[in-house]
């Protein structure tokens, strides 16, 4: 039987690959920590720099600029959802409903991990470039197409009545959001588990046949 030997060069480039991750995550938690308190206008690379323990020089290896910080901190909530909603509906079987469960709590568990990013994201948006700011909507509105997909899916199973599939999709992302963006309150009552359900109870009750 012959053993598997891993490729050094496979290995180096998997630990390239994995600090570079990682220095990228260092600056984009400083970003949004500093953007958060002085907002976007305010944030000096330098500070950036020093909140993530690393030279400015080290910074412009991987972003050219505070506009393309600020792209990446919002890109990679986007990413986020695009990645772990669908994947989660995927898992929760052919029921719409199930579905539309597990993707809403998916999508909220993403908000709760990255709040900051999110009302970053809510805050300083409009400050992106017009290339920016249309790439960011695209990915936003690719973000809720599952939800899209499984409402359809379940008026066409007769599990659903007829109701405009764009809004129940686009209702579900503002009530993932409201989680960051209305924390202060429902936080101090609820907690994400609680939040999640009590939400899916409104809006899967509003569409059931």
């Amino acid at each position: 039987m012959l053993s598997r030997v891993s490729s050094p060069v496979g290995s180096r480039e998997a630990r390239a690959e994995a600090r570079v991750e990682t220095r990228r995550r260092q600056i984009l938690d400083a970003a949004t920590r500093i953007m958060i308190r002085t907002g976007y206008h305010e944030m000096s690379m330098q500070a950036v720099a020093e909140d993530a323990g690393m030279s400015v020089g080290l910074i412009y290896q991987y972003f050219g600029g505070k506009q393309e910080v600020l792209r990446a901190v919002i890109v990679d909530i986007l990413d986020a959802f695009r990645a772990e909603v669908p994947a989660a509906m995927s898992a929760a079987g052919d029921d719409p409903q199930a579905q539309l469960a597990a993707g809403f709590a998916a999508f909220c568990a993403v908000i709760d991990e990255k709040r900051a990013g999110a009302l970053l994201a809510y805050r300083e948006s409009q400050t992106l470039d017009a290339a920016g700011q249309a790439e960011i909507i695209r990915l936003e509105q690719e973000t809720i197409d599952p939800f899209r997909a499984a409402v359809e899916a379940g008026i066409a199973s007769g599990v659903f009545r007829p109701v405009p599939a764009d809004l129940v999709a686009h209702n579900l992302k503002l009530a993932a959001h409201g989680w960051a963006l209305k924390h202060w309150d429902v936080g101090a009552r609820l907690d994400l588990a609680a939040y999640v359900q009590a939400e899916l109870d409104l809006h899967l009750a509003a569409i059931r046949a």
